[in-house]
Parts: C-alpha cells; structure tokens; sequence
C-alpha cells in the first residue's frame, strides 16, 4: 500500500491553544468513501509528555487496515490535570463527528497506548464506542494505595533520548509509576478516586480490549481489574498479555493483529 495521506496541525478546539491540533491519516484513493470506520488514536507519555507526531507508524498501520485515523494532541499534566485530557479526546471525537470528512459515524473506535490507553477507556466509557488499550493506568488509587511505601521519583532515563516504547525495559519501577500517577492529579490526592477509571465503568461503556506485558511497570493486576469491572457491568473485553517488560507500543507487532481483530467485530 502507498503512505497515507497526512493532513498536519488540523484545529479542533474554539481556542488558540497549541495543544487543540490533530493530524489526520488516510488512504488517499478513499478520501470521499464515507462507509470506512475511524479511530480517533491518542499518544501515550504519562499524561505529562508526548506529541501526535509520535504516532506516524501505527497511524500508518491503522490506515492499511481501512480505517480513517485522527491522531489528536490533548493538554497535559501537571499544568492541566485530570479531566482536561479527557476533555479533549472527547472534543477531537466530536469535531471529527462534525467534520466534513467521509465515514461511517456509527463506527468510531479509540485506540491508545500508556496515558493513551487510560483515556481511551475514558471515551469507551463516556461514548460506548469500541476501545484498544495498550497498558493503560486505570485504578489511579488503588495503585497509589498499594505502593505508600515507596517515594514518587521521576525515570532517571532521558526520555526526550528514546521511544516510549523503550522505556523502563527492566521491568516493573512503582517510584516511576507513582510519579506519572501524581502528576495527572497535580499531586493532589483527593482527587485520585474521581480520575480512576476502573470505578466509573457501566453497562453503557463500549467493549474493550486490553493488553499488558506480564513483567512491565504497569501491573497486570490493574488491567485485570478493569476487566473485573467491565466483565461485572456485562461489557464485552479481551485481555491480552505479553510475555516480557516491553510497555504499550513496544510489543506493537505482538498485540497489533488481536488488537485489528478486535476492531473489525466491534465496528461491524
């Protein structure tokens, strides 16, 4: 397949803000098919990093297998905590929804890796469209809870110097871990219940599917939450975990074919 068609730094929002740009891949010789679904793919970086310019290659994937991708930007943590992510998700659905852009608007799907995955679920639970979450952070403060007894440190990795994907290969860092978890919330935790998103879940949440690397600093036991509480409100979901430390996009190749699977019958 030719590259797709990249239409860069598209506005979404009703303001000037930076961050209210989205990119938008597709095939170039189905531009007016308006029967393609779309995803609306949200970057992964903890919530307080990371760019829509991260997401070229699964974007790309994502366009080979019929769909039209809107990839947006969405403010960030700890200047702009939790809810503004999730309001800006849901604001980039809602302009692709109002755009003149040709496809099926009863079959929107999120699709999202690390924070990304946290937020897709978000807008599976706020749209009940179809999510693919890769080692998304759900119980913000059941995971805070369980680790009081170590501190909230930032990666000693330079993480401007490597894909997300490569980051903290060694295997589970609670210290890390706590410190994105903190930022989302501005260090504040009364406010750590209302951002955590297995709680939130209901009948009307869409399905899910979720993947997770047995041995990476995101716990299993918090994708098997979600999946408790999904399975408790009668949502379809599927957990898919990877042998290994890879995080999110780091075991794309092993997750990507599930993850289409699971798109194809959710947006029949």
């Amino acid at each position: 397949m030719a590259a797709p068609l990249i239409t860069l730094d598209v506005p979404y929002g009703t303001d000037s803000d930076p961050m209210h740009l989205l990119d938008i891949y597709e095939d170039a010789e189905r531009t007016d098919d308006a029967t393609r679904a779309a995803i609306i793919l949200v970057h992964g970086g903890g919530w307080f990093r990371g760019n829509k310019s991260k997401e070229k290659v699964l974007a790309s994937l994502l366009v080979e297998a019929g769909y039209l991708v809107f990839v947006p930007n969405y403010r960030l943590a700890p200047d702009n905590v939790f809810p503004a992510g999730r309001e800006d998700v849901l604001a980039a659905a809602e302009w692709a929804r109002a755009s003149e852009h040709a496809f099926d608007r009863g079959r929107v799907a999120f699709f999202g890796g690390s924070a990304g995955g946290n937020l897709v679920v978000e807008a599976a639970i706020e749209t009940g469209c179809p999510a693919v979450s890769w080692s998304g952070i759900f119980d913000l403060a059941g995971i805070i809870a369980a680790t009081d007894a170590t501190a909230a440190e930032p990666t000693t990795q330079d993480l401007d110097a490597m894909r997300s994907a490569d980051i903290n290969q060694t295997g589970r860092d609670d210290a890390f871990l706590r410190w994105v978890i903190l930022q989302e919330v501005g260090g504040d935790r009364s406010a750590l219940a209302g951002a955590s998103t297995t709680a939130r879940v209901t009948s009307k949440t869409g399905p899910v599917y979720l993947a997770n690397s047995l041995a990476e600093f995101v716990p299993v036991s918090d994708a098997a939450g979600l999946q408790n509480a999904l399975s408790s409100a009668g949502v379809a979901s599927t957990l898919q975990l990877v042998p290994g430390t890879h995080h999110a996009e780091g075991y794309l190749p092993q997750a990507l074919h599930g993850s289409l699977a699971f798109l194809a019958d959710a947006l029949r």
